[in-house]
C-alpha cells in the first residue's frame, strides 16, 4: 500500500472496483463504500475496535466484498489546519497497515464530518440510541462523499451510473 494525493487515487483502480472511506475512531471504526460510478457513498456496519491485526482484517475483509480499489480515510485536522494527537494516530494506523495490504490510502481533511453526520441523522428523526451505533459509518460516508464530489470536480471520476 502507498499514500497517494487524492487526484492520483483513480489511476490506482481497474474498471469496477469502489473506493472504502474510514472514519477511525477509539472504539469504533466506520466504513463506507462507494458505488462502481465513484459518485454516491455508502454506509456500511462498523468494525469494532480490538486489536489492530484483528481490525485490519476486518476492514479488509469487508472492503474486498465491495471491491475496493483504495481507500479514503479521514484526518482529524485541528480547526486552524494544523495535526494533533489524533491526525498522528491516524497515520501511525495507515503505516502500521500498508504491511497488510496493497491498496492505495489517500487522506481526506475531515473537519466537522462527525457533526455534519449527526445533524444528517437527527433530521432522519434517527433516536440518539440508534445514531450512537451509526455515526462512525454515517461520518465515514461523508468522508467519502466529500472526496468522491471532489473527484468529480476535477474530472477524476466517470459519473456515469454503474
Amino acid at each position: 500500500m502507498s499514500v497517494v494525493g487524492l487526484e492520483e487515487l483513480p489511476a490506482f483502480l481497474q474498471a469496477g472496483q469502489t473506493l472504502g472511506g474510514l472514519d477511525l475512531g477509539t472504539k469504533t471504526i466506520g466504513v463506507a463504500v462507494s458505488d462502481r460510478g465513484l459518485s454516491l457513498a455508502n454506509p456500511r456496519p462498523v468494525v469494532l475496535r480490538r486489536k489492530f491485526t484483528q481490525d485490519v482484517e476486518a476492514l479488509l475483509a469487508m472492503l474486498a466484498r465491495d471491491n475496493a480499489g483504495g481507500i479514503v480515510i479521514g484526518l482529524p485536522v485541528n480547526m486552524d489546519g494544523s495535526e494533533g494527537p489524533r491526525a498522528q494516530s491516524t497515520r501511525a494506523f495507515v503505516r502500521n497497515m500498508q504491511r497488510l495490504t496493497a491498496l492505495p490510502v489517500a487522506f481526506w481533511d475531515e473537519r466537522m464530518s462527525t457533526l455534519a453526520a449527526e445533524r444528517a441523522l437527527i433530521e432522519m428523526d434517527v433516536s440518539r440510541r440508534k445514531r450512537a451505533g451509526r455515526i462512525d459509518s454515517a461520518a465515514a460516508a461523508f468522508i467519502l462523499q466529500g472526496a468522491l464530489d471532489r473527484l468529480g470536480a476535477l474530472g477524476g471520476t466517470d459519473s456515469s451510473p454503474a
